[in-house]
C-alpha cells in the first residue's frame, strides 16, 4: 500500500504542476517544489517496487522496477536543477533537459519490459484478473512522459522550449496514467476467513 501511496502522490504532483493556472496561483518556486517533491515520491515508490521484486532478479518485473527507479533518480536531478537554474540560463539544456530525457527513456524502457511481460493477445492486453489493464496504461504514461521531454527541449540559442503546451499536456497525461495505475493499490486488501 505504501508503494501505491507514493506513486499516487507523486503522480498528483506531476498532474497539477504543469497546469498554468496552478503555476500562476502558487508561483514558479512553489511549482518547482511541487515537481521536486513529486520526483522524490516517485523515487520512494520505485524503491519499494524494486525491493518487492528483488526475489527474482532475472524476472521482467525486477528489471522493469530497477530501470524505472533509475529513471526516477534522473527526474530527481531534473527537478532539483530546475529549482536552481532559470530557463534563460545557458546551462539549462545540459543540467535539466538531458536528465529529463534520460529519465523518460528509462520510464519508456521499463514500461515496454512490463508490457511485453504482461498477458496479451498479440499487441492488445488480455482481459483477466484485476489490474490486467495496468501494464498498457503504464506504458501509455511512459510514452506521454517521453513526448513531454521532447516538447520541453530548449532550442539552442534561444530561451524557449520546442512546445511548452505539448510538454505540459503530455506531463499531465502521463501523470494521469500513472495515477490511474496507483489508485487500485490504495484499496485495502480483503482477507478471506479461513
Amino acid at each position: 500500500m505504501w508503494m501505491a501511496l507514493f506513486f499516487a502522490l507523486g503522480s498528483t504532483c506531476f498532474l497539477v504542476g504543469p497546469i498554468p493556472a496552478y503555476a500562476d496561483l502558487v508561483g514558479p518556486t512553489a511549482d518547482a517544489v511541487t515537481f521536486f517533491v513529486g520526483s522524490i515520491l516517485f523515487t520512494c515508490g520505485g524503491a519499494l517496487q524494486t525491493w518487492g521484486a528483488r526475489s527474482d532478479r532475472r524476472a521482467p518485473a525486477w528489471w522493469a522496477a530497477l530501470i524505472q527507479s533509475a529513471g526516477t533518480l534522473f527526474f530527481n536531478v531534473t527537478t532539483f536543477q530546475a529549482l536552481q537554474v532559470a530557463m534563460s540560463s545557458t546551462d539549462y539544456d545540459r543540467l535539466v533537459w538531458r536528465p529529463d530525457a534520460f529519465g523518460s527513456i528509462c520510464f519508456l524502457v521499463s514500461g515496454v519490459i512490463a508490457y511485453v511481460a504482461s498477458d496479451r493477445h498479440g499487441w492488445l492486453p488480455a482481459r483477466g484478473p484485476a489490474g490486467w489493464w495496468q501494464p498498457a496504461v503504464n506504458l501509455l504514461g511512459c510514452i506521454f512522459f517521453g513526448i513531454s521531454a521532447l516538447g520541453a527541449y530548449v532550442l539552442p540559442g534561444t530561451d524557449s522550449m520546442v512546445n511548452v503546451a505539448v510538454a505540459n499536456a503530455n506531463t499531465c497525461l502521463g501523470a494521469a496514467c500513472f495515477l490511474a495505475c496507483a489508485l487500485p493499490g490504495l484499496r485495502p486488501r480483503r482477507t478471506v476467513p479461513v
